[in-house]
């Protein structure tokens, strides 16, 4: 056989495609062709390949090798096809037998190891939806290959233990090769070091903050605290992840999938069930927030951060640009990135919490008589948070500084665990009532439904009616406190919104901006 053919797959944001590798074995002159769009780490699988074919006791042929992947207009990047095109090398040359519709993913060492490599579990998932259960994987990524749900996942350390199985007769010496595991690597059902995650009961005094946090949470609304600094902004936004409850199967793995494409779960032994929490340095950049890159755009805080929580401390302090490019996952909850090189979509439907100080040196609460800020300089640093960035936050809160008697005696707030079982309790109610709508929290529900099957009566919305004829609040702002007063509602295990919920729902949007 002059021609073997073998299946890989080419990631495009989570996207996965179904590549088909062709090697051909010409009769002119030793060289070797990759054809298909690669990028530079790609094309230097030629000689990955040879290297790690050779050292395995299996050579590839001495000819031309020409390697298609097809679909030629797709782009490919990566090293994860080395495997592919080794084993589509080997087939043409007839030193291995046919592999069927198996797909292989994993780089090759010079040595003929198997390495892992980043975004096996969407690359998995796709073959498995596209029909391609068997599954190659290296070793060291086998464990998190075998998180989808239908796959048949084989791991190997080296490239002569894989073609010996596929009938290929190596050298006895490159067969018994078994190389150390790579350092970094968890060893298989070792325990991942436990920390005890940041409890409510640490939070001293701030009613009123800790209220905003459990609506928040229960409702999966946007958060904006303003405060001087030491009040507590940070140590709350830490906090409000182990309010959530843990992620369903299908969130899980969404989750799992962003991380494994970022490496951030190097052979992962377990889907990602706690939501995920982010809290990128202000001095981070638009690519690092929103995602980007050279070539196909990479993933950024805000899609890792997908079905978690979103902390920007000091806000007012991040580029304005990165600030306003959140709008939009705000509202459909996915980035789409385009890029000369291509097109990626990443998930992005995360919580957004902002802190930030009342100016640029903290000290503008009360009378503000310490402060030495201008009212130019104080304006322009909250003008960095536009009015269409902050319409689109549901809570906005003035955090005040903590007091002596705020303290009290230690252990007598509520703890994590108590508010979190209230938090799942308004939860379960927002996902039988809206799960008809297709829909799962308050803070996903659209005007339509509001102003439609969840309409509530005139007596109720009054004030919040009047607020709208003032001019005190837009219409997306009418929507966001009818949001938040039934998520204040599910709190209190009452069926609808009462006028009380409704006027604590308005409190907690316009607090920051009245103080």
């Amino acid at each position: 056989m002059a021609l073997g053919r073998t299946y890989a797959v080419a990631l495009v944001g989570l996207n996965g495609y179904i590549v088909e590798v062709e090697a051909d074995i010409g009769q002119t002159l030793p060289a070797f062709i990759i054809l298909g769009l690669p990028d530079a780490s790609l094309n230097e699988a030629k000689e990955r390949i040879r290297s790690a074919a050779q050292n395995s006791g299996i050579p590839l042929s001495r000819r031309k090798i020409t390697a298609n992947l097809i679909p030629a207009s797709l782009p490919k990047r990566g090293s994860g096809f080395d495997l592919a095109i080794a084993m589509a090398a080997l087939l043409a040359s007839n030193d291995v037998r046919s592999t069927g519709r198996t797909v292989f993913i994993a780089e090759l060492g010079l040595d003929g190891r198997l390495r892992p490599v980043r975004g096996v579990l969407p690359a998995v998932m796709a073959a498995v939806r596209a029909g391609y259960a068997d599954v190659v994987v290296a070793q060291a990524n086998a464990a998190e290959a075998e998180l989808v749900p239908g796959a048949r996942v084989q791991g190997y350390t080296t490239l002569a233990r894989l073609a010996f199985d596929f009938g290929a007769d190596p050298q006895d010496l490159a067969l018994d090769f078994d190389p150390a595991p790579d350092s970094g690597e968890p060893e298989a059902g070792a325990d991942p070091p436990s920390f005890a995650p940041p409890d409510m009961r640490d939070v001293s005094g701030q009613g009123d903050a800790r209220r905003a946090l459990e609506v928040a949470a229960a409702g999966a609304h946007h958060l904006l605290l303003t405060g001087p600094p030491g009040a507590g902004k940070t140590m709350l936004a830490e906090r409000l992840p182990g309010l959530l409850p843990d992620l369903g199967d299908a969130e899980a793995m969404e989750v799992t999938a962003i991380h494994s494409l970022c490496s951030l779960t190097s052979a992962s032994l377990q889907l990602v069930r706690r939501p995920p929490y982010e809290n990128p340095h202000h001095t981070a950049t638009s690519a690092a927030i929103i995602g980007g890159g050279s070539g196909l755009p990479r993933p950024g805080a805000a899609s890792r951060a997908h079905r978690g929580v979103l902390f920007l401390d000091e806000a007012p302090e991040y580029e304005r640009r990165v600030l306003d490019a959140l709008r939009q996952p705000l509202e459909s909850g996915e980035l789409v990135l385009h890029r000369a090189a291509g097109t990626a979509a990443y998930p992005a439907r995360f919580q957004l919490v902002l802190a930030a100080n009342p100016c640029p040196c903290g000290k503008a609460t009360g009378k503000g008589v310490d402060c030495i800020c201008t009212p130019t300089m104080r304006r322009r640093y909250l003008a960095r948070l536009s009015g269409p960035l902050l319409d689109r936050v549901d809570i906005q809160l003035q955090v005040e500084r903590v007091s002596l008697a705020d303290f009290g005696l230690p252990g007598a707030e509520e703890d994590t665990a108590t508010i979190a079982a209230r938090v799942h309790a308004a939860r379960q109610r927002q996902l039988k009532r809206l799960l008809p709508f297709g829909m799962e929290t308050n803070a996903q529900v659209p005007g339509r439904v509001l102003r439609g099957a969840l309409r509530l009566s005139t007596p109720t919305t009054r004030i919040l009616d009047h607020a709208l004829e003032r001019g005190v609040l837009t219409a997306r702002g009418y929507d966001r406190v009818l949001r938040l007063a039934w998520t204040v509602a599910d709190l209190a295990l009452r069926d609808i919104p009462e006028p009380d919920d409704i006027g604590l729902a308005l409190n907690l949007r316009q607090a920051a901006t009245a103080a």
